[in-house]
Formats: C-alpha cells, sequence, structure tokens
C-alpha cells in the first residue's frame, strides 16, 4: 500500500503494518517517518530490534535468521534493515522475496532505502514489500508542497502565519526541510503558539544578517575559538534573544550527547549519524566534537544550559549571556573555569 508522508500518522493510529519501506533522499522526512513507525511498534510491544546496514560485507542470509529467530527479551520485535543505494542486488531480492512469502507473527520489518530507481519500483522485491506492507517515498519538496508543508509544520507547533511569510519561510529555506524546522522552532521559541504576522517571520528568517545562531553552532562545533566569541557579540549586538542561542546550543549539546553514548556502546559511527540525522556535509563538524568532548564535559556543558535557562527566566542570579559564551567555549575546546548552580 503506497502513502504519503503526510498520512503516516493516521495509518499508525489504525494499526500496525507487519512491513515498512521508507526511501527517498529528503533526510527529514525519511528520519521523521522511521522515528514514527519506532515509536509505534515500541507501544505495540515491539520492544527488541535488530539493525541491518547492508553494505558489500552484508550476508542477506541474516534478515531470514533474524526472521526465524525469537527474540530473547520480548515477543515482539523489530527488524530494521538499513539500505543505503536502494539496490538489494539479485540475493537481497531473493530474501525479501522469501520474508515476504512467510510474513513472520510478532515481527516487524522496517526497511530504509535510498531514493528508488524507476526501475525498482517493477521489480518482484518492491512489488512484495508494497503488497504485504506499507511503501513512503519522500522527496525535496518545492513550490506549493513546500508551503503546504511549512503550514502543517506550524499547525503543529499552534503557529499560523500569513500567505506572504510562508513565501518568505519558503524562499529562505530553499527546499532544505531540516533547515525550515529549525526556523519554525525558532519562531516557536520566541513567539510561543500564536498568529505569526509577515514582519516577525522576516525578522527572524531574514538571511540579510551577519551572523546567526547556525553560524555560531558551526563555529563551536569546528573548534574556532576567537570565532566563537566574534560570532557571540555580534548576535547579542544585533538583538537576536538569548533564547534562540540557548535553543540552538542545548540542541547540538543533546546531539554530541547521544553520539558519544552510542559510540561508547560499540554501535557503528555511520550507523549512529544516520540514526542521528547527521548528514553528510555536518559529518566532519560533528565527528570532530564528539571526538574533542568527553562525557564528563558534555554533563557540564548540559548543566550550564540548564543555568543560562534559569538566568533567562529571571529564576537564577547572573547574566545569561555570559553563561551561554562560556557553554560555547566549553564546547568548542577552550580551557575555561565556570561555576555552575
Amino acid at each position: 500500500m503506497r502513502l504519503k508522508a503526510e498520512q503516516l500518522d493516521s495509518a499508525l493510529k489504525k494499526g500496525l503494518s507487519p512491513v515498512y519501506l521508507i526511501s527517498g533522499d529528503e533526510p527529514l522526512q525519511q528520519g521523521e517517518a522511521t522515528d514514527a513507525i519506532r515509536a509505534a511498534a515500541k507501544k505495540a510491544g515491539f520492544t527488541s530490534r535488530e539493525i541491518f546496514t547492508v553494505d558489500a560485507h552484508f550476508e542477506w542470509a541474516e534478515l531470514n535468521a533474524a526472521a526465524d529467530s525469537l527474540a530473547i527479551f520480548a515477543d515482539k520485535k523489530i527488524i530494521d534493515l538499513r539500505l543505503p543505494s536502494g539496490k538489494p542486488g539479485a540475493e537481497g531480492s531473493k530474501a525479501l522475496l522469501t520474508y515476504c512469502e512467510r510474513v513472520p507473527n510478532d515481527t516487524l520489518l522496517l526497511v530504509t532505502a535510498g531514493k528508488l530507481e524507476p526501475a525498482a519500483l517493477k521489480s518482484k522485491w518492491f512489488q512484495a514489500l508494497d503488497r504485504e506492507g506499507v511503501v513512503i517515498q519522500v522527496w525535496p519538496l518545492a513550490g506549493q508542497e513546500l508551503i503546504r508543508w511549512l503550514q502543517m509544520r506550524m499547525q503543529q507547533r499552534g503557529l499560523e502565519a500569513e500567505a506572504e511569510g510562508l513565501r518568505i519561510l519558503a524562499s529562505r529555506v530553499e527546499g532544505n526541510l531540516l533547515a525550515a524546522a529549525q526556523e519554525i522552532e525558532k519562531l516557536y521559541v520566541l513567539y510561543g503558539a500564536v498568529k505569526l504576522s509577515t514582519e516577525a517571520i522576516e525578522s527572524v528568517v531574514a538571511d540579510s544578517s551577519r551572523y546567526d545562531v547556525f553560524n555560531l553552532c558551526d563555529c563551536v562545533l569546528a573548534g574556532k575559538v576567537g570565532r566563537v566569541v566574534k560570532v557571540m557579540q555580534g548576535l547579542k549586538t544585533e538583538g537576536v534573544l538569548a533564547p534562540v542561542v540557548l535553543w540552538a546550543i542545548a540542541r547540538e549539546a543533546r546531539l554530541l550527547s547521544r553520539i558519544k553514548t552510542a559510540l561508547q556502546q560499540g554501535q557503528p559511527k555511520d550507523l549512529v549519524f544516520k540514526n542521528n540525522h547527521v548528514w553528510e556535509k555536518r559529518k566532519a563538524l560533528v565527528n570532530g566534537a564528539v571526538n574533542r568532548l568527553s562525557p564528563h564535559q558534555l554533563n557540564r556543558i548540559m548543566i550550564m544550559n540548564a543555568q543560562a535557562d534559569r538566568q533567562i527566566k529571571g529564576q537564577q542570579q547572573g547574566d545569561p549571556w555570559e553563561t551561554l559564551l562560556t557553554v560555547c567555549l566549553l564546547m568548542a575546546g577552550a580551557d575555561v573555569m565556570a561555576e555552575t548552580g
């Protein structure tokens, strides 16, 4: 059964399918679709998960071996199959067909794949997955499709916008849904669940600012201590609000902490990056920061972010901008002393 990405939530509320295939080259939609499926499955008792990434060394016999084996700690399990190329090959095609011919009870197969070529849509393995479960293809959005997506995304946060404001936001993000989601989060942090004026949107997403919080995050991850100080001063001078800076920095800190924990548990780096939506252009930056920061330092950074939040809200004495600068310097690798409390 074919579904659009926006139809998935309502379909999951009606019940789970035994098989899901999510394919495409738009990372945000793909990542959120797979997250939604895993969350629904966990709620339904699928508490065990086996992850397989198809590469040159992958043995397709592992797929059906996993299907035949019982979960050790749970009656229900997810087989999470990653197919980055979108091409299973002859052996993989046969394995997927075999799986679909005898779909096991109490097992959910979740296949995530790259963009599928037209020939793949006519293949027997694709048709078998389509027949037994749900297929969702995601791709970059443009024009009115992007406008509708932005509108839906804002509504999820309780935000409304005029048509001109949506057009401004669409032109700013240029089809990058991850950037669009971040801009909407910024708007929510600043204004809450309200109807936004065009002027409010333009002031937040305008591309005329010399510095922005995403530039700051990149400098922090890259360990550019001097640049961090300069960008922070620019943000404060240009009137960027402290809650927006805190939101961006705290998001990066949580990301680094999740990745650090997963790597310490022995998970493959490429898989950890994919699971946390770290895409190619940011891998080097994130990897450098993960290697640079210890779990103790990341914990200290989390504590100071909470301190900055209390200072912003007037619940603790101190200048939140000074605390945020200290956090950024710590993340960038500077040897600074900081008081927390």
